[in-house]
């Protein structure tokens, strides 16, 4: 399956895109920890089925010195002993945050108590717009179908350089 529409390529969607990732800048350069940010984009991806997110996310993690066990993992986690109590609680905010269609609470009081209880206000804040964020990427590139595969570590970096 073809990609349906190129988004880059629309002046309308180039313009929000840049604005789009902008946002998701000021995700990169907040207190929450880089590998937290990329298993909950990571986990978010997976269970939106964005073949395009999970090869970015792998990718960056991976460049980040992310090992590969807790990568073939994160789908998992639950059922594994390589995360934290810290990022089990941001992995359990990005799929109750994720699955609200799912789930007639959203996110539970118990899993918002354990987000308190290891991030701090502002890592709470970017924890919480990063699941909006990475959300609404995976619904852009799920809807245009974008494939996965092509991603290269740091091409999101590159593109935001850009400006």
């Amino acid at each position: 399956m073809d990609a349906r529409f190129n988004l880059f390529e629309n002046d309308i969607a180039s313009r929000f895109a840049k604005r789009f990732a902008g946002a998701a800048l000021v995700l990169h350069d907040s207190p929450l920890p880089k590998s937290v940010q990329e298993l909950v984009s990571l986990r978010a991806s997976q269970i939106n089925g964005c073949g395009h997110c999970v090869d970015m996310h792998v990718k960056e993690a991976a460049a980040a010195g992310e090992s590969d066990v807790r990568l073939h993992l994160v789908a998992v986690w639950r059922e594994t002993t390589v995360f934290t109590e810290a990022e089990r609680a941001a992995l359990a905010l990005a799929e109750e945050g994720t699955r609200l269609a799912d789930a007639h609470q959203g996110v539970s009081d118990e899993t918002w108590a354990l987000v308190r209880k290891h991030y701090d206000d502002d890592q709470t804040a970017a924890l919480v717009c990063l699941v909006g964020v990475i959300n609404a990427a995976n619904r852009l590139a799920v809807i245009t179908h974008q494939k996965g595969g092509s991603y290269q570590a740091g091409m999101f970096a590159a593109v935001v350089a850009q400006g």
